[in-house]
């Protein structure tokens, strides 16, 4: 299985690609992830690929592995990413 690319190599790939420095390159990286920082709690699509959104989980009850105990997990939020499904389908193979 192949390495996953570093930071480093996306932004070279996209420097070459549309002829700007490595530099402006990474500089456009880091402000798009800043981006969807702040934006995720009104939820953030990057088109083609996904979607960040901010969900609230109920608390429940939950079981410790090792003595069986019950014990209350509480309510929080969480960041998920939903795939496309453009991206599905170009990674996956489309039906």
């Amino acid at each position: 299985m192949a390495k996953a690319l570093t930071k480093a190599q996306i932004a070279d790939s996209i420097a070459k690609k549309t002829g700007v420095t490595k530099k402006l390159a990474a500089e456009m990286l880091n402000h798009l992830s800043q981006l969807a920082y702040k934006e995720a709690k009104n939820s953030f699509t990057l088109p083609g690929l996904g979607k960040l959104v901010l969900v609230k989980r109920k608390a429940r009850i939950g079981r410790n592995p090792q003595t069986g105990a019950a014990l209350k997990i509480p309510a929080k939020k969480v960041v998920k990413f939903r795939v496309a499904k453009a991206c599905k389908d170009a990674v996956l193979g489309g039906k």
